[in-house]
């Protein structure tokens, strides 16, 4: 894994159907992000915030709120994200709302692209993000973001980074989605996402389930992980705009994440939907860095273990 890490703030809720993700830069800041990544070692700098256009907060115009601004926050992000990539960085995005998840990945994927790396994406969030104008009446592009990676919305949209689709949907993971529309759950299948929602974790348990969603990755592959604070249940997160109840409990948040770093592949994270109006005194934000932590080496395992042969 990499261990010069670049933190790139985001600070726009310009996708979403409420206001306050535009805070979740600093609110990760102020639970000591770099600090923690720090103690483990890393070379941490932290980038800044991009600068975008403000949220106009109107209504939808053919299907879609606030394109013209959603595409220049994730241009802007696609540039930032690919020039840490191509000076050997690993990027961390400190959104922000999820409709950034397609300046973020289309980035990468233009980088694994050029440089002959195979990507897997995994995508831990409570909802599926597969939706489009056709499905969705609000129009927020949070809602979108995979589908327009993989092809599905406005050629503005979809075109970022100039290669439409960003992505193939077969390198997406899915996992502890529990909010799917039914037009939306008809697009996941004819896509062929790879879904591991809330009730194969109650049935197969966390392990298994990451054991599949890592499966086939090997010493070339790229791991992106975008991460949604609403994947956690909101008991322990409550600082969500999209709250959904019979998420991951926290120990199954850090077996998630530690089975993540355990692999060594990880090299680029989102860290979406923090939105510090709804949190209480940013505990949210405090369980989204200590499972950061966990990515990056922390591990709460005390038993022996046997190097792989």
């Amino acid at each position: 894994m990499q261990n010069h890490i670049s933190l790139i703030g985001v600070p726009t809720d310009i996708g979403a159907g409420s206001r306050g993700a535009s805070m979740g830069p600093e609110a990760l800041r102020v639970a000591g992000i770099a600090a923690v990544l720090e103690s483990h070692g890393l070379q941490v700098s932290d980038k800044g915030n991009l600068i975008g256009p403000a949220n106009p907060w109107l209504p939808p115009v053919d299907g879609y709120r606030h394109l013209a601004e959603v595409v220049a926050w994730n241009q802007t992000l696609h540039e930032a994200v690919l020039a840490e990539l191509s000076q050997g960085q690993l990027p961390i995005v400190l959104g922000g709302d999820h409709c950034l998840g397609v300046g973020s990945i289309s980035a990468v994927s233009r980088h694994c692209r050029e440089n002959g790396k195979k990507l897997r994406v995994l995508w831990l969030d409570a909802h599926a993000d597969f939706n489009t104008a056709s499905l969705t009446p609000s129009g927020n592009i949070h809602g979108m973001p995979v589908a327009a990676l993989c092809g599905r919305g406005p050629a503005a949209l979809t075109s970022i980074g100039g290669h439409t689709p960003a992505i193939d949907s077969a390198v997406v993971r899915q996992i502890g989605i529990r909010s799917v529309d039914a037009g939306e759950k008809r697009l996941v299948h004819e896509a062929g996402l790879e879904v591991f929602d809330m009730r194969y974790i109650d049935e197969m348990g966390m392990r298994h389930t990451m054991e599949t969603a890592l499966a086939g990755l090997d010493d070339n592959t790229h791991l992106h992980v975008s991460f949604d604070v609403d994947f956690l249940d909101p008991e322990i997160a409550p600082g969500v705009g999209t709250t959904v109840p019979g998420g991951p409990t926290y120990r199954e948040a850090q077996l998630c994440m530690e089975m993540i770093a355990d692999t060594g592949l990880l090299a680029s994270l989102d860290v979406m939907e923090l939105n510090p109006a709804l949190d209480v005194r940013n505990r949210t934000a405090q369980v989204a860095v200590d499972l950061i932590e966990s990515l990056f080496g922390k591990s709460t395992l005390m038993r022996k273990t046997t190097p792989r042969a």
